[in-house]
């Protein structure tokens, strides 16, 4: 997306709801994730036991389905033994998780903010249905969101707008309407494909990667000045 094409954020007016990813989005899972696969894709030899960079991480993994990352890494397994392996590594990632995982800086404060103006909010997430629930009650946000989207209930996940143009519908609202806060460059893509403006949180993925797939402008959290000059 050029930078000239991108959207803006709705104005006060005309927003109505805030769309939020989960993963690195709510909280800064990316790092534990990396860790996750790096041990377990270890385990099962995969590039012959070396090691997955951080830089393979962000390009091939990070934001993805794990219906999709299972087709690119093991190819030639069927389909229970790839479940298997993402079930064994999701499970992995919750017990790492429970120990350090915490709500990226500033967002109890937006939260509170949204629920003022009395903006509708969903969560749209790729993971799968536990590791959300246990993140947004990682954060401290059960209760907080009046849908949660997954990316196994659409035809297709992120980086296909499909969850977010659900989103969207429950809400009976347009892309005008909202607008989404992502991690990824899969799930900037996705809300960009839904026609709106995605901020881009810089928790975990390359910046150059986060503007390429088209955010509207990029933020380190949400204490952030250029969110709340945007909101306000």
């Amino acid at each position: 997306a050029a930078a000239g094409r991108r959207r803006s954020l709705p104005s006060p007016q005309s927003l109505r709801a805030i769309l939020f990813d989960v993963d690195g989005t709510l909280c800064d899972s990316d790092p534990v994730h990396y860790q996750a696969f790096r041990d377990m894709l270890q385990e099962v030899g995969f590039q012959g036991g070396a090691p997955i960079t951080r830089e393979y991480f962000c390009g091939h993994i990070s934001g993805k389905h794990n219906r999709d990352i299972g087709l690119l890494l093991f190819p030639d397994w069927d389909e229970a033994k790839r479940s298997k392996f993402f079930d064994d590594k999701e499970a992995y990632f919750r017990g790492l998780a429970a120990k350090d995982l915490k709500a990226l800086p500033g967002l109890h404060k937006l939260c509170k903010w949204i629920k003022e103006k009395g903006l509708r909010r969903a969560a749209v997430s790729n993971a799968p249905k536990e590791n959300v629930e246990f993140m947004i009650s990682q954060v401290g946000l059960e209760g907080f969101f009046e849908t949660v989207i997954l990316g196994s209930d659409c035809a297709r996940a992120k980086p296909f707008p499909d969850p977010y143009l659900k989103a969207l519908d429950h809400f009976g609202i347009t892309a005008d309407n909202a607008f989404v806060f992502e991690d990824s460059p899969s799930g900037i893509k996705a809300g960009v494909a839904a026609g709106m403006a995605v901020v881009g949180l810089t928790t975990g993925n390359p910046e150059a990667a986060l503007r390429e797939a088209g955010a509207t402008f990029l933020a380190k959290n949400y204490d952030d000045p250029a969110i709340w000059a945007a909101l306000e």
